[in-house]
């Protein structure tokens, strides 16, 4: 694990003082150089992320349904080794409210997915862990299982970004949209049972300690149509969250 770490930070660290004209960058090298940016081992290898904001939530795309959450509160636990990142990992909690009235109560404990109004059963659980799971993919490209290949450059918000595509151990894969001049994380895609899932990211900003570089909106889509435009505006890393809090039948 030492090895492969400081490989990424001696070829980021090239990258970023003499940066290859992109027709040279390889997808090992812009992996390598979007990890640095986000905040190398401390982004990598973070236990815990608790995110606050708020969000304006349209589950179905029509401007009618839209509603929104003014207390928006996710608590992350990142897995430490996956085979599927569109399945289940690590832990997660997700509270959405607006004012008093809960909007939804979503969280995964690790083995059983969970909302405010109970478990949700094995066979929905894994519809939606398959299209809500997949952003883990890109902690773990360049290792074994996870090939990483080089696609057509694009636009995300006008911002020039390299395109890769992260492979896994269960035979999927998650595309991802790299800043060329900044190394940021601006997009990443896979295929969902609700369909081509989206997220792009934007206004980033740095949690220090540890130096982890947290988007602060995230766009999420699904078959084109924005869902939910999510600010973060607060975040905090490795703080330890009790296992029970992931359980939503606990009081």
């Amino acid at each position: 694990m030492n090895r492969y770490f400081l490989a990424t930070a001696l070829v980021a660290a090239v990258l970023i003082a003499s940066p290859p004209a992109g027709a040279e960058r390889s997808a090992e090298e812009i992996i390598a150089y979007a990890t640095i940016a986000a905040g190398g081992k401390h982004w990598r290898l973070a236990e815990t992320n608790i995110m606050r904001g708020h969000a304006t939530l349209c589950r179905d795309g029509r401007p009618a349904a839209c509603v929104q959450a003014d207390h928006y509160q996710m608590w992350r636990q990142y897995p430490r080794d996956i085979s599927d990142p569109h399945a289940g990992t690590g832990k997660f909690r997700l509270d959405a409210f607006s004012g008093d009235q809960v909007l939804f109560q979503a969280s995964f404990d690790g083995e059983h997915s969970w909302t405010h109004q109970g478990r949700v059963p094995d066979n929905q659980a894994r519809e939606d862990q398959q299209s809500n799971f997949g952003f883990s993919a890109i902690r773990f490209a360049g290792r074994d299982g996870f090939p990483v290949e080089r696609l057509v450059d694009d636009l995300i918000d006008g911002h020039a970004c390299y395109a890769v595509r992260v492979g896994d151990p269960a035979g999927g894969s998650t595309l991802f949209w790299i800043d060329q001049v900044t190394g940021m994380i601006r997009a990443a895609a896979w295929p969902t049972p609700r369909g081509f899932h989206q997220r792009v990211y934007s206004d980033h900003y740095r949690v220090d300690p540890p130096g982890f570089q947290q988007p602060g909106r995230v766009r999420l889509y699904y078959d084109g149509v924005m869902t939910a435009d999510v600010y973060w505006t607060e975040a905090s890393i490795d703080e330890p969250i009790d296992a029970t809090w992931f359980r939503l039948d606990q009081p």
